[in-house]
């Protein structure tokens, strides 16, 4: 029998174990729900994942001042997993659909499943529904088709991942099937933006060789205008001095005859006296 010092000492270690032990539980549990909610489709007002990831971190800190605390390795999926689920959450936020794609794509879901029922893990699955979620957004906006179909295998997905528990074996396979499909889906979406890509660059090649064609027949026309201008400038001060010249021709012209016509007269007058 021990002393009781020895009781004494050994009784808080043992409470704490069973703290750290029932608070791991907690955490696998609303760890669990989580994923499950965050795989489901919910509305824009639904609060309860926000809440419950609040509440995951909050259980995530105590778990770690503990004494008796898990390997780190179970600490550090805990921890990746929380981190997912609090970005999610931050990636639904945002407004652009090419935001919200790129949110996702830095996104790290777990490794391990959460629970032993799972084949795998589940925030990788919620993590593939969401890039497919992001993906169909991005076509319909980029190509204006309609994302249905692609909500459709989300719905498949989500009911495959709540039949894993009835029958493991069939479930994981048609997973892996969807998830195959949702890859392909996203392949070729990558091939279409890549095309559409090809398609811009050429179409800006070709607007910049007519620009650059323009602009040499606007400058082309602009040489041929100030040509011009010289042209017309040099023969209007030819026609002034000309006109000058007429104008000073004529004046005296009409001067000789005047004095003409005018001695005339005289002499007229002289040579033929008054009759008387």
């Amino acid at each position: 029998m021990a002393p009781p010092e020895v009781a004494l000492r050994q009784v808080p270690v043992a409470a704490a174990a069973m703290v750290a032990t029932r608070l791991e539980l907690n955490l696998v549990r609303l760890l669990s729900r989580c994923e499950a909610l965050a795989a489901e489709r919910r509305d824009p007002e639904e609060w309860r994942l926000e809440k419950y990831v609040a509440a995951l971190e909050d259980m995530l800190r105590e778990l770690k001042k503990q004494a008796s605390k898990p390997a780190p390795e179970l600490l550090n999926e805990y921890s990746r997993k929380v981190d997912f689920l609090k970005g999610l959450l931050e990636a639904e936020k945002l407004s652009s659909s090419t935001e919200k794609a790129l949110a996702n794509q830095l996104l790290a879901p777990g490794r391990t499943p959460t629970t032993a029922k799972e084949r795998t893990s589940a925030t990788r699955t919620v993590h593939l529904q969401a890039k497919a979620r992001c993906t169909g957004k991005m076509r319909s906006e980029l190509l204006g088709t309609d994302p249905l179909a692609l909500n459709d295998f989300e719905e498949l997905t989500a009911r495959k991942r709540k039949g894993l528990a009835a029958d493991e074996k069939q479930s994981a396979v048609e997973l892996d099937a969807v998830l195959q499909h949702h890859q392909d889906m996203q392949e070729k979406l990558a091939e279409e933006m890549l095309g559409l890509a090809r398609s811009l660059k050429n179409n800006t090649l070709a607007a910049q060789n007519v620009i650059k064609q323009d602009n040499q027949t606007l400058s082309h026309s602009l040489r041929m205008a100030d040509q011009n201008f010289e042209k017309l400038k040099d023969e209007s001060d030819r026609l002034e001095q000309h006109a000058k010249k007429s104008v000073n021709w004529l004046l005296w012209i009409m001067l000789i005859v005047v004095c003409f016509i005018f001695i005339s007269m005289i002499l007229f007058i002289r040579i033929f006296p008054k009759l008387k």
